[in-house]
């Protein structure tokens, strides 16, 4: 009798890259599933899937959407949530890799939202059995991503061969943006002003993983890059830890707001996309962010789906 090859599934989700085109597809199928069964309040197994688990979050840096979703993502599948304090990120009370081994002899998974990605790999890399989650760091933002993707599939049903501009600063989540829309055989249009484009590391993964034809183009035009696209997606010009730049920041990303004007060299119909927190004004305009096209609460709210599917594909 042959063996049936077994789908392999990853320790830690630290990137988009992490995931295999059909790990990705099958966690938004279940993330889909399970939203439509919470929408009917359906009763269904996976209200007991965690049950006995318990989840430590770990946040540096502060949280909305990332921090209630995951909360209510660990309760609704029935296991628990450990709040760990701030400073057992800094690594200065006891190294991490410490914080690591000590953890998964009492909790199965980590949710870290901190500042390099370096933080996440060494405490992932130190546990043998500590499944670690990035919440975000400066580099990525996976969960974001897998809630965007998620949000242009219920849009569109399928993603291959769209194109979505990315306009702003190539931070983290135009990061994991690039990743999963490749991934999903979309092209990604990425404006941004000279200094502050999308790492050329970024670029070649996102290509090397594209399908259907997809891929990354750069831009400096801001109009260039929205010309025809099927969806228009900013993040604030400053993040986490760069205040002090924003005065220049301002300044410098003035001429890539997301105002009418812009949106209206996409095609007909064009989503508008954001992460949130938005900052009104700057980045993208109130008539904008409020628009029949925006889908930013859609996102906000699938954080907690692609986040219970998740834990699912790496801990169920």
């Amino acid at each position: 009798m042959d063996t049936v090859p077994q789908a392999t599934t990853p320790k830690d989700f630290l990137s988009i890259l992490d995931l295999t085109h059909s790990d990705l597809a099958r966690l938004l199928t279940l993330a889909a599933d399970m939203k439509e069964d919470r929408k009917h309040r359906r009763p269904t197994a996976t209200a007991f899937e965690l049950a006995g688990i318990h989840i430590a979050l770990l946040f540096e840096k502060p949280s909305l959407r990332t921090r209630c979703t995951f909360e209510v993502a660990v309760r609704e599948l029935g296991g628990d949530t450990l709040i760990l304090p701030a400073e057992f990120a800094d690594g200065t009370r006891e190294p991490l890799q410490d914080v690591a081994r000590n953890l998964e002899r009492w909790v199965s998974a980590l949710v870290i939202r901190t500042y390099g990605q370096e933080k996440a790999a060494t405490l992932a890399n130190a546990a043998r059995t500590l499944h670690v989650i990035n919440a975000l760091t400066d580099e990525e933002h996976p969960c974001q991503a897998l809630a965007d993707a998620m949000t242009m599939i219920e849009r569109w049903g399928d993603c291959r061969g769209r194109t979505i501009a990315y306009v702003g600063d190539g931070n983290n989540v135009a990061t994991s943006l690039a990743h999963v829309a490749c991934m999903l055989g979309m092209t990604v249009h990425v404006a941004s002003p000279e200094g502050y484009q999308l790492p050329e590391p970024v670029v070649r993964d996102a290509n090397r993983i594209a399908q259907y034809g997809g891929g990354v183009r750069s831009f400096v035009d801001p109009h260039e890059a929205v010309r025809g696209v099927d969806a228009v997606y900013t993040d604030v010009w400053t993040s986490m830890g760069e205040e002090a730049e924003a005065d220049n920041r301002r300044i410098v990303f003035a001429p890539y707001q997301v105002n009418a004007e812009l949106m209206s060299a996409a095609a007909p119909g064009a989503l508008f996309m954001h992460c949130l927190p938005a900052h009104r004004g700057e980045e993208v305009t109130e008539a904008v962010l409020e628009s029949p096209a925006s889908t930013v609460f859609d996102q906000a709210e699938n954080r907690l789906h692609v986040q219970k599917a998740l834990l699912m594909t790496l801990l169920a």
